[in-house]
């Protein structure tokens, strides 16, 4: 069955995208060839949408993802952000990123080094990574709009965004996309980003759609993640809060095996049956999972599954991130 497409505003894409963030950074330890050859079956599967930023290892991820698509750039959608400084950062090295900037002067700079390293001459997608609250939006966003004149950057989007910010960014350039975490176990974004968005005709992109993997079943503890993997830390997985969410992944994987599905693709079923404008980018470095996830755009929750789910699947206990990264979201 062909991958059904979806617009995130005059942006069409693939229903379902990649997240290459884990194929370099923050998930533990990675394999480079199974990384290229994931990105590579993504296209064979009708996945074209890629999601990248220059904050993933720094920027050993884009240039992994730039190997990847060399000789087919232009049948991928390729979505890359810029946020923290890197101009003394050593690739690989995240104890060597600078802080938040959003002046212009950082936009200017930033693309060039994204165009580098993905081997490319324009981005599809291009994404303010964190907001940063010491610059203007107004001015990051003019900045941004200069590259889409420029033809360097063809769509630009926002990333963990306060609704107020998406007007203003919106008045000065249209943006295509916002991208939040966004699944069964954190619904946040219902109450004002996915409306905010709507109503300006912003599509919107769930990152984390499977929960940082947790909804997939594929581990119930900390300990079974690698030493240098960041979730070994996070709220959601440690003490009283993963001993409620351990519950809550049971119960995704009952209603999963209900339906004769994995849970995973419940988790993604689900994200993409809450709007047509709406596509998740679960990540993943291996091309078993790219598959059972891609297979998630043709399964159909009945109105029965959808209140099912809402009536037994509650909200994850525990905050997205550590107090420093909260502080860094919906500004």
């Amino acid at each position: 069955m062909e991958m059904r497409h979806r617009k995130l505003a005059d942006l069409e894409v693939s229903a379902l995208g990649l997240g290459c963030m884990g194929m370099s950074a923050f998930y533990g330890s990675a394999d480079e060839t199974e990384a290229i050859a994931t990105i590579q079956r993504a296209l064979e599967l009708g996945v074209n949408f890629l999601d990248t930023a220059q904050l993933y290892g720094p920027m050993t991820n884009e240039q992994l993802v730039g190997r990847a698509i060399k000789g087919r750039r232009d049948e991928y959608v390729i979505a890359t952000k810029f946020a923290r400084r890197l101009d003394a950062a050593t690739a690989g090295d995240m104890s060597t990123v600078g802080p938040l900037d959003g002046s212009a002067d950082h936009v200017r700079s930033s693309i060039e080094g994204s165009l580098k390293c993905l081997g490319t001459d324009h981005v599809d997608l291009y994404y303010q990574h964190r907001v940063d609250p010491n610059v203007e939006i107004e001015e990051t966003v003019g900045a941004m709009a200069e590259l889409v004149q420029q033809g360097k950057v063809l769509h630009i989007g926002l990333s963990e965004a306060a609704p107020e910010t998406i007007r203003r960014a919106h008045a000065v350039h249209p943006i295509t996309a916002v991208q939040t975490e966004y699944s069964l176990w954190t619904r946040d974004p219902e109450s004002e980003i996915i409306p905010t968005c709507r109503e300006l005709g912003i599509g919107f992109v769930p990152y984390s759609p499977l929960g940082r993997g947790f909804l997939s079943g594929r581990f119930k503890s900390p300990e079974e993640l690698d030493e240098s993997d960041f979730r070994r830390h996070g709220p959601r997985f440690t003490g009283q809060n993963l001993e409620a969410n351990l519950k809550l992944a049971a119960k995704v994987e009952q209603i999963a095996a209900d339906k004769g599905i994995a849970p995973a693709q419940l988790a993604l079923a689900w994200v993409l049956a809450q709007g047509e404008d709406i596509v998740p980018i679960p990540g993943t470095k291996r091309r078993t999972y790219l598959e059972q996830n891609a297979a998630a755009a043709d399964i159909e929750l009945s109105d029965d599954d959808l209140a099912r789910i809402d009536a037994e699947v509650p909200a994850a206990s525990g905050a997205r991130y550590d107090e420093a990264g909260m502080a860094s979201v919906n500004r």
